[in-house]
């Protein structure tokens, strides 16, 4: 059966079929995005709404009352506390006065000399200011201690209405958690219901369609699907539960792609044989066991995998013979049914006439079985 060739193409060309794969990654997980985000966006319950069916209302209103007798004690305090440093400075300016007219009321004694009227009366009307904004200040001082007295009273009223508000309301927020609880999972399995689908159409397409040329593409979609689906579980489920979810769904996929590639080496299609026999000639290994093709030049050297590029050789290896592995008895080279020149056994195209050759498979699985 002839294997359908496919041209690589330039490497500008493989560039842009990976570049815009990944750039199709990005607007599929864009747009589920926005799919995830509008499903979000349902209104779940309102806690105020639920806490009216807990809450006493009469209890909202005194707490209201006495936050409102609160504020306005404490701006009468702020005014009381603004008119006694008002009262402070009048008497500082008045004390500093007496002072100045006693300082000069000494100097006209020391000097035999009586203080003029006009000062005299200054002096008396400035000690009777100064008496009376004492006597203001300790009045201030009074209701300002009136007042800080009134609004311990009430903040000790609101501190015992805010415990019995306390009280109604933690079972509210219990009914409020499980009320969130129940519409996030209802959240959740809506976004799932959504995605899962479109997860098992690029699972499927991944699958199925990984030999077409539009691979890219389904590797793309379910790439971007696979993610936003496991950042929605992770964001609705516990994490407890989201551990055992990651690690069984990590658990299958290992284990799938173990058996995929034990599948491939045990039972390999034919152009997975087509390539390890051809890597197998260029490092002039024998593709079953690996032992050294050692023909023409190279019939009393000794090299490995690594070490082959070290000879310095023709690339012609084959000679004028058919040829067998002696390790395994495998044939390496042998004559062309068609041009009756030596060939390649184990590649499928005769390089002098181009006679395809069908691979056999059960040559290299007998030999994994033994292995």
């Amino acid at each position: 059966m002839r294997n359908q060739k496919r041209p690589k193409g330039p490497w500008i060309h493989r560039f842009a079929i990976r570049f815009f794969s990944v750039i199709l990654a990005l607007l599929v997980y864009w747009v589920l995005g926005f799919l995830v985000e509008d499903i979000e966006s349902i209104p779940g319950p309102e806690f105020e709404e639920i806490a009216k069916t807990f809450i006493d209302e009469a209890l909202v209103e005194k707490e209201k009352v006495l936050k409102s007798e609160i504020a306005e004690v404490d701006h009468s305090i702020e005014n009381k506390r603004d008119a006694m440093e008002l009262v402070r400075n009048t008497s500082s300016n008045l004390q500093e006065t007496i002072k100045q007219l006693i300082e000069l009321q000494k100097l006209t004694v020391q000097k035999s000399v009586s203080l003029p009227e006009k000062e005299q009366a200054t002096l008396s009307m400035s000690l009777s200011q100064f008496l009376n904004s004492q006597k203001q200040y300790q009045t201030h001082s009074t209701e300002l201690s009136k007042l800080t007295d009134k609004k311990r009273t009430l903040e000790s009223k609101e501190l015992g209405i805010k415990k019995a508000i306390e009280a109604q309301r933690k079972p509210a927020r219990e009914e409020y958690k499980k009320l969130n609880d129940k519409h996030d999972l209802r959240l959740a399995f809506l976004q799932l219901f959504i995605l899962l689908p479109l997860l098992a159409v690029g699972v499927f397409s991944f699958v199925k369609k990984r030999n077409s040329i539009y691979y890219p593409i389904f590797f793309g979609y379910g790439a971007a699907t696979l993610l936003k689906v496991s950042l929605v579980v992770h964001n609705y489920f516990p994490t407890r539960y989201f551990k055992y979810v990651l690690t069984l769904g990590l658990l299958a996929a290992v284990a799938k792609l173990l058996i995929y590639f034990i599948r491939v080496v045990a039972f390999p299609k034919a152009h997975w044989l087509s390539r390890q026999y051809r890597e197998a000639y260029e490092r002039f290994l024998c593709p079953i066991c690996e032992y050294p093709i050692r023909t023409g030049p190279r019939r009393y050297l000794f090299w490995t995998r690594r070490t082959v590029k070290k000879l310095v050789f023709s690339n012609n290896v084959q000679g004028d013979e058919a040829y067998t592995c002696p390790a395994c008895g495998t044939a390496l080279f042998e004559e062309c049914s068609a041009c009756h020149k030596v060939r390649h056994a184990l590649l499928p195209h005769c390089q002098h006439c181009n006679a395809e050759k069908h691979l056999d498979t059960s040559l290299d699985e007998s030999n994994a079985a033994v292995k």
